[in-house]
């Protein structure tokens, strides 16, 4: 499928338009396909903005890669950042965030020195670490959060952050709103999840950036579970 065929109406002024990627050109669940494949094949992506999930809200600024990802997760108006190199997954946050969800029994006793600003190392086994996770696996992720629920239809031309875009639409919008980008690669640039469950900004597509674990001073022994079992 050859993308880069433009199209050869012509502007009101009589000149023709700006070539496209060919994506406007396509049925909506081809655009879809052509958008979900650009986000696979991609090396990397920065995820920024709000998710509704399981009755809980969220708001993300992560950049995700394939050898982990590094952000911010805010919940409840408490704030972590969350850094993962390989299998490998470090937690940080300020003393109030700890007070607020609870402190493992083993720094109970000076939460402020022990914890505030430190990362903690999250081990495998610990039931935490499949929720946190989620939040840095970048296929994982996307694969979740790209879904449309109804039927396709291509909206309009849109504009994200001076990159025009053509928009896939689900269910008339209540489904979702896809925004993919008709310059260079068709990436998905912004969604609008179907029934009010976030809008999501989509950046920074196969941009390199480099993650390094924490100095051993930077991190925190926690023991066996991240936060205290019922």
């Amino acid at each position: 499928m050859t993308l880069l065929v433009g199209s050869v109406a012509c502007t009101p002024e009589g000149e023709p338009p700006e070539e496209t990627n060919g994506v406007d050109e396509l049925p909506p669940e081809e655009i879809e396909e052509a958008a979900r494949t650009a986000a696979a094949e991609a090396t990397s992506v920065r995820l920024s903005g709000t998710v509704l999930a399981d009755g809980a809200s969220y708001r993300l600024d992560m950049r995700l890669g394939p050898e982990g990802a590094v952000g911010e997760v805010s919940a409840e108006g408490a704030t972590f950042e969350l850094l993962r190199v390989g299998d490998e997954m470090y937690m940080r946050a300020d003393a109030a965030f700890w007070e607020t969800e609870g402190i493992p029994e083993e720094l109970d006793s000076d939460p402020t020195q022990k914890l505030d600003g430190k990362y903690v190392l999250v081990v495998t086994d610990d039931p935490a670490y499949a929720e946190l996770s989620g939040f840095t696996e970048k296929d994982g992720l996307l694969e979740a959060l790209l879904a449309l629920e109804g039927t396709r239809a291509v909206g309009e031309q849109n504009d994200v952050d001076g990159v025009r875009t053509i928009q896939l639409q689900a269910a008339e919008g209540a489904g979702g709103i896809m925004d993919v980008a008709l310059d260079g690669t068709p990436y998905p640039l912004r969604l609008r999840r179907g029934g009010g469950a976030g809008d999501l900004k989509l950046t920074d597509w196969g941009e390199d950036f480099t993650l390094h674990p924490p100095a051993d001073d930077e991190i925190v022994d926690y023991g066996d579970a991240l936060l205290p079992r019922e």
